[in-house]
């Protein structure tokens, strides 16, 4: 028998249904202030509204037909949450998996990513609030039902929907699940107790210490020192702000006033997050692309690229190809997803720039030809880029790192090969781990030592002097822009290096 650890909660809270739960959260306000609140003024005489039976029915049908409207969405987000934890699919796919059956767009699919993302960046600490209120853990057979009750608790706390509908919706969830359905009454009180007395749960917890898992914690705090280590991880589990990269430069200011962002030192604008890419100012025209901040950086250190021949390796989804074009290169962008560059070129015709796209294996690319410049953002763990992809937080391993180191070795050797004597080589990774960045880099150039590195120069790409490493490379850490306001702060965190092939 599982019930609540509350001793306070009598048997009668537990079965009590869970239509009671939205008459018991609709309001704190006391009986004299609701009267007051029927009560209507008009020309100066205050006149007594009481409300009919027909008044109370509309009210009540409006109620359960807004909750209605908001389980589509809720569905989608509990789908998505299931099958990122239960099944290790990536989030986007999750998502994008979930939200297109239930035929969600605008607001309900904006509402749908804004509950789940936000249950994974919590997930560790939404369980630990809940246990609370748990006399024992819950069995492990009980389908979607753990999914069901982080969306709703992050809800409740997070985003602080109305306690109503997220904790209704949520038993109407857990009744529909035939695994989980025995839990209904359990789940409504549970519920009703995490929108009580979670939320000085939740702000007492170390969030760090819930959400991060173990063994990235340990690693950056070993390559970076532990005061830097927690900057980090703090940075990691708060949304990404929205950075845009514009086709045409010299047109920032206007397009950041135009949009109301900011105009960082990088180049790129900066906005705060939310609504639909595709209903801003320049989406339909092409002006610009999301892109991080950071992320938007390597394709600069290729310099001056108008007139040459470039390979992007590992292009997809696109935003480096895209700059490249941009700046004049003809660019050869290769990856082994056809469905990702199927998106890289529908992103093309939409920005009105034009790249050669190659499905194929990086590693084994043999197009019978070499190039200027050769860009290669590696497959990696991606540990940099949790703000945006928080499914990395339960979906990366200790032992992937060595298998990615892997794979990186493999297509960087592919990468000299296809380099014309003189040409530049940018190497980078939006990972935070040591072996897949500067380790893997001077391993290459101690294999190699027909390349020879290039120092970088902040100045040239917009970057501050602490972005550069002692050997001259570029870290850019999440933390980063730490000095703007809420929503706006961080970057991804990416290493890139440049060689030279000497002959």
């Amino acid at each position: 028998m599982f019930g609540l650890r509350d001793a306070a909660i009598t048997r009668s809270d537990a079965d009590r249904g869970h239509p009671d739960v939205a008459d018991h959260s609709k309001s704190g306000t006391s009986a004299p202030a609701t009267r007051s609140a029927n009560r209507i003024s008009k020309e100066g005489s205050a006149r007594s509204h009481r409300p009919g039976a027909r008044d109370i029915h509309d009210r009540k049908s409006k109620a359960r037909s807004d909750e209605s409207e908001g389980r589509l969405a809720r569905d989608a987000a509990v789908e998505a949450v299931s099958l990122v934890l239960k099944d290790g699919k990536a989030f986007e796919d999750a998502l994008a998996s979930s939200a297109d059956r239930a035929g969600l767009v605008g607001r309900d699919r904006a509402f749908a990513r804004a509950i789940a993302a936000s249950v994974l960046r919590y997930r560790g600490s939404l369980q630990t609030v809940i246990g609370n209120f748990l006399d024992k853990p819950l069995p492990r057979d009980t389908g979607r039902l753990e999914a069901i009750q982080l969306c709703a608790a992050v809800q409740l706390l997070v985003l602080k929907t109305p306690p109503h509908a997220a904790i209704s919706i949520a038993v109407d969830q857990t009744r529909a699940d035939r695994k989980a359905r025995r839990f209904d009454k359990l789940t409504n009180a549970v519920l009703r107790r995490v929108s009580e007395r979670g939320e000085a749960i939740l702000g007492a917890l170390d969030r760090q210490k819930h959400d991060i898992p173990d063994w990235m914690l340990s690693r950056w705090s070993k390559t970076y020192g532990a005061e830097t280590a927690r900057k980090i991880a703090q940075a990691s589990l708060t949304e990404a702000a929205l950075d845009l990269t514009l086709k045409d430069a010299s047109t920032a200011e206007a397009w950041a006033a135009n949009l109301g962002g900011h105009v960082l030192p990088t180049g790129s604008i900066r906005m705060r997050s939310g609504g639909r890419i595709e209903d801003l100012a320049g989406y339909p025209e092409g002006a610009w692309w999301v892109q991080d901040a950071a992320a938007a950086l390597p394709a600069k250190l290729l310099g001056d690229v108008r007139g040459l021949d470039v390979a992007d390796m590992c292009a997809a989804p696109g935003g480096k190809t895209a700059q490249l074009a941009s700046l004049g290169a003809r660019v050869v962008a290769v990856d082994q997803s056809a469905q990702r560059l199927a998106r890289l070129n529908e992103n093309l015709a939409r920005l009105g720039l034009s790249a050669e796209t190659v499905v194929a294996d990086a590693a084994h690319w043999s197009p019978g030809r070499q190039f200027d410049a050769v860009l290669l953002d590696a497959p990696c763990t991606a540990t940099g880029t949790m703000r945006r992809h928080p499914d990395i937080l339960h979906l990366k391993r200790p032992q992937d790192v060595d298998q990615l180191t892997e794979i990186q070795r493999a297509i960087l050797s592919a990468a000299a090969r296809l380099l014309k004597p003189g040409g530049r080589l940018v190497y980078c990774t939006c990972s935070l781990e040591a072996e897949e960045g500067p380790a893997q880099f001077a391993a290459f150039l101690a294999a190699n030592p027909n390349f020879s590195r290039l120092p970088i120069d902040p100045a040239s790409i917009g970057a501050l002097q602490d972005w550069i490493t002692p050997d001259g490379d570029l870290r850019t850490l999440p933390h980063f822009f730490d000095e703007f306001e809420p929503g706006l702060k961080g970057m991804d965190g990416f290493y890139a290096a440049v060689a030279r092939k000497n002959t």
